[in-house]
């Protein structure tokens, strides 16, 4: 466990976190701090006022995430259960008919190197 100290509202906070999180816990406290800056003018310089709105915000956030998260799952859900189909293009005649040709000139090698196997 690596211990830090983030700063939120210019208090500083021992945080304790697992190794290598250490950025991440930085980041995240930057944030928090970023977002009770935003609304310090709202709480008429009530530090217990704006770290109130800046949770109500950042609840906000998550809320709005998981809603999106619900219905990108729900979107995929849907597409996966849909019907597929495959609509056959088509081929100009001519293309068809060489693939045609080719195909059977395969299949007549193949046939004659079944007779060979089987005579020797």
């Amino acid at each position: 466990m690596a211990d830090i100290t983030i700063q939120i509202d210019g208090r500083h906070y021992p945080v304790a976190c697992d190794d290598g999180q250490e950025d991440r816990v930085f980041q995240l406290g930057a944030y928090v701090d970023q977002r009770i800056k935003e609304v310090s003018d709202a709480a008429a310089g009530s530090r217990s006022q704006a770290m109130m709105l800046a949770s109500l915000l950042l609840a906000d956030e998550v809320f709005d995430m998981h809603e999106k998260a619900n219905a990108a799952g729900q979107a995929a859900e849907k597409a996966h259960n849909e019907p597929r189909t495959i609509t056959y293009q088509g081929l100009p005649p001519s293309d068809e008919q060489e693939i045609t040709t080719l195909i059977s000139k395969m299949t007549e090698r193949v046939e004659q190197l079944c007779i060979r196997v089987q005579k020797a």
